[in-house]
C-alpha cells in the first residue's frame, strides 16, 4: 500500500480521465478502482489481494486525474506487489485444500459419498470431479460460519454481550466489519487461515459491537477480548493475506 499527501501537489492537465480507466501492469492490463472518501486526507493505492485490479482511495479534494497519474509513476511499485501474487491454482490442480492454517490432502473418488467429510489430514468425497471445486468451497463457507459463530459467542461472553447475527462475505477489500445494527460480517476465507489469525478479526468485530471507532477504548477492549499474540496475527495476515484467495478467487 502507497500512501500520497495532498503536500504532494496538484496534477493539472487539459485532458479528461477515462471513464473506466486501466493500467497496464507487467503485460497485464487492470482495472483502476477509485473509491472517494469523504474523512480521507490522502491517496492510497493498493493491488486487489488476487491481482486483478488496482485500487486507489482519494479524498473528496483530489482530481481523478492527479489520482490516475498517482497510479501510472507507481507503475514499477504495482509490478513488485503483482509479482508476490499467488497462481491462482485451485483443488484440482493442487490436490489440496487449505484449512485452519493446514493443507489437507482431497481424498476424491467418484464412488465416495459426495458430501464433504474430514478426517485425518484429509478431506473425501465423491460424485463429479468437475464440481469439485464448487462443493469444496461451499463446505468452506459452512465450516466458516460455524467457526465464526462459536468465535464471537466466546468473545461476546468474555465482553457481557449479547450473541450478534453472524455473516459471511466475499468482499475483497475488508476482512470483517460491524453495522450499526450489530451485523458481523467476516470474509470466508479466513477459516483457511490458522485459527488465531481468523478468531483475531472475530474479536476485532465483536470489539466494534462497544467502540464503532479504534479508540484507546477499542484497543483495550480488545486486548482484553484475545488472549493470543495480536500483533503476530496481524503479521501473518498482512504477509499471507492473499494466499487466501488463490484456489477459490
Amino acid at each position: 500500500m502507497i500512501d500520497w499527501l495532498r503536500a504532494a501537489g496538484n496534477l493539472r492537465t487539459g485532458t479528461q480521465p477515462a471513464a473506466n480507466p486501466e493500467i497496464e501492469i507487467a503485460g497485464r492490463i487492470l482495472p483502476i478502482e477509485l473509491r472517494r472518501m469523504k474523512r480521507a486526507t490522502r491517496l492510497t493505492l493498493r493491488l486487489a489481494p488476487d491481482g486483478t485490479a488496482v485500487r486507489i482511495t482519494l479524498p473528496d479534494w483530489c482530481a481523478t486525474r492527479e489520482a490516475l497519474a498517482f497510479a501510472h509513476k507507481r507503475a514499477h511499485w504495482l509490478e513488485q506487489q503483482l509479482a508476490k501474487v499467488p497462481p491462482a491454482l485451485g483443488p484440482l490442480e493442487t490436490g489440496t485444500v487449505l484449512y485452519r492454517g493446514q493443507e489437507l490432502a482431497i481424498d476424491w473418488a467418484q464412488e465416495h459419498p459426495r458430501k464433504v467429510t474430514l478426517g485425518d489430514g484429509g478431506v473425501r468425497l465423491g460424485g463429479t470431479r468437475d464440481t469439485l471445486p464448487r462443493r469444496l468451497g461451499r463446505w468452506l463457507e459452512t465450516e466458516a460460519l460455524r467457526h465464526f459463530e462459536e468465535d464471537a459467542a466466546r468473545f461476546c461472553t468474555v465482553a457481557g454481550l449479547p450473541e450478534p447475527a453472524v455473516r459471511l462475505t466475499r468482499a475483497k477489500r475488508r476482512w470483517g466489519s460491524c453495522s450499526s445494527e450489530g451485523v458481523l460480517r467476516l470474509n470466508w476465507r479466513l477459516i483457511q487461515a490458522p485459527d488465531p489469525v481468523r478468531r483475531s478479526v472475530v474479536a476485532h468485530e465483536v470489539a466494534h459491537l462497544v467502540h464503532f471507532d479504534h479508540s484507546p477504548a477499542f484497543h483495550a477492549l480488545l486486548g482484553q477480548l484475545y488472549d493470543d499474540d495480536l500483533d503476530a496475527a496481524n503479521a501473518w495476515l498482512s504477509a499471507n493475506g492473499r494466499t487466501l484467495y488463490a484456489a477459490f478467487g
